[in-house]
């Protein structure tokens, strides 16, 4: 670490400049730099932006869509729109996949499942990336992943309950992967209870989310 992190809340609604102005004012108050790692949600392909579930609503998640934003982000190379703004080289990855090459030992097929507002996920083999999955859409117990573990159902049901959710989709997603070891990050992973924890298995690891910082160093090596 060379600065200390500087944490600004998201604005909404939130068009691709105003997201660079705020890249902007971030980089302005930080070392200067050789270039710049962006971690976002939704599905990106080389630095193109398929689609952002947050970054096209009114006010944020589980808000109203703005048609006009979904046009601004859809489709949009975003990597080298960051790369012209900021005058350096840029990688744009899903959050998940910035905070998984953090922890990620190289080693076999690693799944990294990150829980907050929803739930972010990536996937690994042999420490290289793979094609993006967004796991947050498949359907669970007449829901999605990400409304069935997402922030406001472990408000609701508290941490008790909310871990025994978790337990279920770690265990509804073994036999898709069939990994060598998985990875809980995100802000809600220290909240997952240790019984249920335990009953996960040894495969199974709760990582610091500080650990997507060292992720943005370590995503250009991917």
């Amino acid at each position: 670490m060379r600065a200390p992190v500087i944490r600004i809340p998201t604005p909404y609604p939130l068009p691709p400049e105003r997201l660079i102005d705020c890249f902007r004012d971030l980089a302005s108050q930080l070392p200067p730099a050789h270039r710049i790692t962006v971690g976002m949600p939704g599905m990106l392909r080389h630095g193109i932006v398929i689609t952002t579930p947050h970054y096209i609503t009114e006010r944020g998640p589980r808000t109203r869509v703005l048609p006009e934003l979904v046009a601004e982000w859809e489709g949009l190379d975003f990597q080298s729109m960051v790369s012209s703004a900021l005058g350096m080289p840029a990688r744009v990855l899903n959050d998940a996949e910035v905070h998984g090459a953090g922890v990620i030992t190289g080693v076999g097929v690693e799944l990294v499942l990150t829980l907050g507002t929803g739930l972010g996920s990536a996937h690994f083999d042999g420490g290289r990336l793979a094609p993006h999955l967004e796991l947050s859409r498949g359907p669970i117990r007449m829901s999605t992943y990400d409304e069935y573990i997402g922030e406001p159902e472990r408000r609701r049901l508290g941490n008790a309950m909310w871990s025994r959710r978790v337990r279920r989709v770690v265990d509804s997603l073994r036999p898709v992967f069939v990994w060598d070891r998985v990875y809980l990050g995100g802000g809600n992973s220290r909240r997952i209870t240790p019984a249920a924890l335990s009953a996960m298995g040894d495969d199974v690891v709760i990582v610091p989310n500080a650990a997507a910082i060292a992720g943005g160093v370590r995503a250009w090596l991917l």
